[in-house]
């Protein structure tokens, strides 16, 4: 059977080699526990689902079936990635669902930051089950768990998230192969899995995507502006030599306009919003700043490529007072 805790003398996986003892050791685990039945995965994307996904295929094959939502709040290329390395690159037996127009068509109105969380964390429930329904043989939940939301769940700093909230007919039991890992040490073996760097680096993303990146009701035209503007600034982090050097940043385009002026008309438009941060607990948060030509350069680009775009604002405030995301 897997490991349940950590065990205290347990050596950080730092290297090739370590990382890959741990695959072999985790793949006998998966054989022993699995058997022969079928394993479910919701496939988000993120480091701890797409690492729990590559070690699952390595040690199960099409035994593991993924489900990947996309629900519309995603970043710009990351369904297309998640299909082209999971279905094309390592053979996953991968449903896609889009469910783009229902989320946003449920979100459509709504304010309050936690009724569109609670929307969005229920819609995808909903969604996930309805998938599941549909498949035979299903006895195993796979997922991307580490160490980190153990302690946190133990400390009663915030629930685990494992299975909770799945309805009574589907109740299965949990296949976590990154259980006992610290984060970087995810980073380390999902790299050894050969999963790609921009998706094994890839920086934190909230589990309610750009939904608390568009505050107030949102809308799909300023969503939009927000995934056009993310992509530009994570081109130009990447450029600049920026990207896995500072913990996170993205852009937030908030529910009011301004007035500007393009090609010599009068706009009225939204503001977009940067915001890069460093930390190592997410408990304190200091702030990035950034070269003043970068800063001209994403203003220039922004504003003239994004739609709806008229101003660009650098957000230099750090946690406390603010919090990371705005919503």
């Amino acid at each position: 059977m897997p490991i349940l805790n950590r065990p205290d003398d347990m050596e950080r996986i730092t290297t090739k080699e370590l990382a890959q003892k741990y695959i072999e050791e985790q793949i006998a685990d998966i054989k022993a526990q699995v058997g022969d039945k079928k394993v479910l995965l919701a496939l988000s994307g993120g480091v701890d689902s797409s690492v729990c996904a590559a070690m699952l295929i390595k040690a199960i094959g099409d035994q593991l079936v993924c489900v990947h939502v996309n629900h519309g709040l995603l970043r710009k290329g990351e369904p297309e990635q998640v299909i082209q390395v999971f279905r094309e690159e390592l053979g996953a037996n991968l449903i896609y669902v889009d469910a783009v127009d229902r989320f946003l068509d449920k979100l459509a109105g709504v304010t309050d930051p936690e009724e569109k969380r609670h929307i969005i964390g229920g819609e995808f429930i909903d969604v996930f089950a309805e998938e599941a329904r549909k498949l035979d043989g299903i006895e195993f939940l796979g997922q991307g768990t580490i160490w980190p939301d153990i302690l946190e769940s133990e400390a009663g700093i915030k629930a685990h998230h494992n299975a909770g909230g799945l309805p009574e007919d589907l109740q299965f039991e949990l296949v976590e192969p990154v259980r006992i890992l610290f984060k970087d040490e995810v980073r380390v073996v999902g790299k050894e899995l050969g999963l790609p760097d921009n998706m094994v680096y890839r920086q934190p993303f909230p589990g309610p995507g750009l939904g608390v990146r568009c505050p107030g009701a949102i809308t799909r035209d300023r969503l939009e502006a927000v995934r056009e503007s993310d992509a530009i600034l994570r081109e130009e982090f990447a450029k600049n030599g920026l990207e896995g050097k500072v913990w996170q940043y993205f852009t937030v385009v908030p529910d009011f306009k301004s007035t500007g002026i393009t090609d010599g008309k009068r706009t009225f438009q939204w503001p977009c919003i940067i915001r890069a941060i460093n930390t190592t607990d997410v408990v304190e948060v200091t702030v990035e700043h950034l070269p003043a030509d970068l800063i001209d350069h994403l203003v220039q680009r922004i504003t003239t490529e994004v739609p709806g775009i008229n101003r660009v604002l650098v957000d230099y405030t750090p946690k406390p007072p603010a919090t990371v995301e705005y919503e």
